[in-house]
């Protein structure tokens, strides 16, 4: 649930229903806001879940359950991944070591599952596991100009942080904020601004009117954002497949100790390749997702997303298909009518910062 709607209504915006939490679709213009945000900066809030953990076992808990090492010191964080003993992804996840508590954001409706199951197998541990979702509001800060952006209002004696998925504490106005560096899924600089959600509507009003010009921006254009960059996103590419088809490297530590499903991980990562991989398509239509992908006369795969891109101004998506599929004559099916599709190198488009998550096999 945005924590600012009567705001976002006074800068135009309209809202969607997004796991049962009500966001900002978009301020109208979704293209000519993303072509804004591509050559200067906007400002989101997103939607993301909150869980803080605290506890003397904090970092070894979280450690030994996710796919990636857990930062041992403040001011640092990591991408990493909740998975099944079959290797499949149950969530995805940002842990940032914040001194006394580690900070786990997660895709917001995963974040009550995952404190129930994490609860669960705490035993004589050490840990606290508290939902702070309803506590705190996060802005994402995206664009070539974000950290000019971003200095031009944090105070406090901080600079921007230099490290991916570091961060630094300063304050915006009167507030006291978080400020991270992302790992640029919009394919440009990017930052996100936490906040105590009380402090929501000042902090926004900082990103968007006071220092440097920013666009107030909504989900659709994250989407398109986001596809154009070549970022696998969770409901859409992550949920429920195995990391290594997703070329997932920068979630995934292969030197770290034992999690749930590393097994299944490690045994596709020696083998040299997974059975699937996901791939850029250009075509004259956008495809729905689940669309079958063709190589001549076999079906080699499925659309994951798919939207026409603002920046090329013609649909794109991205899509699973074999690992060793030939990807020549290629066609996905639209309202039963094979469409022609071209392979594309991601990301689709070039920005000032490449995803961290772009597939890399």
């Amino acid at each position: 649930m945005t924590v600012l709607a009567e705001i976002h209504e006074r800068h135009g915006a309209s809202f969607r229903e997004y796991d049962g939490r009500r966001v900002v679709d978009s301020y109208g213009r979704p293209d000519r806001t993303h072509r804004a945000v591509r050559n200067g900066v906007g400002v989101i809030e997103r939607r993301c879940g909150v869980l803080r953990i605290t506890g003397d076992d904090r970092i070894d808990f979280v450690d030994n359950a996710v796919t990636n090492a857990v930062p041992t010191a403040d001011g640092q964080g990591v991408y990493a991944l909740l998975l099944d003993p079959q290797g499949r992804i149950e969530t995805d996840l940002y842990v940032y070591n914040a001194g006394e508590r580690l900070l786990c954001f997660t895709p917001p409706g995963e974040t009550t599952s995952l404190a129930e199951g994490w609860r669960e197998t705490t035993f004589i541990q050490d840990v606290t596991i508290e939902n702070a979702t309803e506590e705190l509001a996060v802005f994402g800060v995206h664009g070539p100009t974000a950290t000019e952006k971003v200095a031009s209002v944090l105070h406090g004696g901080a600079a921007s942080p230099d490290e991916r998925l570091g961060f630094v504490r300063g304050s915006m106005g009167e507030a006291g904020v978080t400020v991270i560096r992302t790992d640029n899924p919009t394919g440009e600089e990017g930052y996100e601004v936490v906040c105590a959600a009380d402090d929501a509507s000042e902090v926004f009003e900082t990103l968007t009117v006071r220092g440097n010009n920013a666009v107030p921006f909504g989900h659709r254009t994250w989407e398109t954002l986001t596809l154009e960059a070549g970022t696998p996103l969770f409901e859409t590419e992550l949920d429920g497949t195995v990391p290594n088809v997703l070329g997932l490297r920068n979630a995934l530590d292969f030197a770290k100790g034992c999690y749930v499903g590393q097994e299944v991980v490690s045994k596709i990562e020696n083998r040299g390749r997974p059975s699937r991989r996901l791939v850029g398509l250009s075509l004259d239509t956008v495809p729905e997702p689940g669309a079958a992908v063709f190589a001549g006369d076999s079906h080699i795969g499925e659309v994951t997303r798919a939207d026409s891109s603002p920046i090329r101004e013609s649909p794109i998506a991205l899509a699973l298909v074999g690992f060793t599929d030939e990807l020549t004559d290629l066609t996905v099916r639209v309202d039963e009518t094979e469409i022609a599709a071209r392979r594309e190198s991601l990301p689709f488009v070039d920005g000032s910062a490449r995803s961290a998550r772009l597939p890399e096999y």
